[in-house]
């Protein structure tokens, strides 16, 4: 299987990432090539380089036709959230298994066509099951389910809108994670995510949110992706599809 990443906010590279090439396309896109602990990889950080897209504008569907064309067969995303949940602090690491879609527009590569894609597993259970080994020969502690609510940002949610989402089963709020699981899965790729809680949702703490913030917490914790990640393209890389 090939395997590529997708960086979130904080995530341009990884660390013992080897990048042998470094690709610049269309709409601010950059494809590395390299190696991460020795195994092929491709990473491409969502945001474009230097964190340029705003989420609202992010081109879900170019990443997806240009993985795709390179022949990526699985893609591992990391994810900024902010968490429902108070026992889920920041630096918690969540190997998401749900969602609840609140980004208010459709999402698809078939605008043509009549198509309805199966979500009862709406992540990978193939790279699920490759975090979770990965993470339990590591001994990195992880969430091993959680449900994550998208809303299209760019705003952070009011704390009326977070006590709702955690009503209806919500456990981390992010914006970007849904429209990629859609694609990917529409594409006939494998998709998984690994979220990094970076703060309490809106009214859970006693501060205001800051970008800054988001920002510092997933700079600690790409040390421990890096790792997760490495372990799970290890398990992928010999895995026939």
């Amino acid at each position: 299987m090939r395997v590529a990443i997708i960086g979130g906010t904080g995530v341009q590279s990884l660390p013992g990432l080897e990048i042998t090439a470094e690709h610049a396309l269309e709409a601010h896109c950059v494809l590395y090539e390299g190696s991460l602990a020795g195994n092929p990889v491709l990473l491409l950080p969502r945001h474009g380089r230097g964190h340029k897209v705003p989420p609202h504008r992010i081109p879900h569907a170019l990443h997806v036709r240009l993985l795709k064309e390179r022949g990526v067969q699985g893609v591992l995303s990391t994810s900024a959230v902010g968490s429902l949940r108070a026992d889920w602090t920041p630096g918690t690491l969540v190997i998401l298994s749900d969602f609840l879609d609140f980004t208010r527009s459709v999402l698809t590569l078939y605008d043509d066509a009549v198509v309805h894609t199966d979500f009862s597993q709406p992540f990978s259970p193939l790279l699920r099951e490759a975090l979770i080994a990965s993470a339990r020969e590591q001994g990195i502690p992880v969430q091993t389910e959680g449900v994550y609510v998208c809303a299209p940002g760019p705003r952070y949610e009011t704390p009326a809108e977070i006590r709702m989402f955690r009503m209806l089963g919500g456990d981390v709020i992010g914006m970007t994670v849904v429209p990629e699981a859609v694609l990917f899965r529409e594409a006939g790729i494998h998709y998984a995510s690994v979220s990094v809680v970076t703060n309490l949702g809106t009214g859970l703490s006693e501060t205001p949110l800051t970008h800054e913030e988001v920002t510092e917490v997933m700079t600690h914790a790409t040390e421990t992706l890096a790792r997760l990640f490495a372990g799970a393209v290890a398990r992928l890389k010999a895995t026939p599809l």
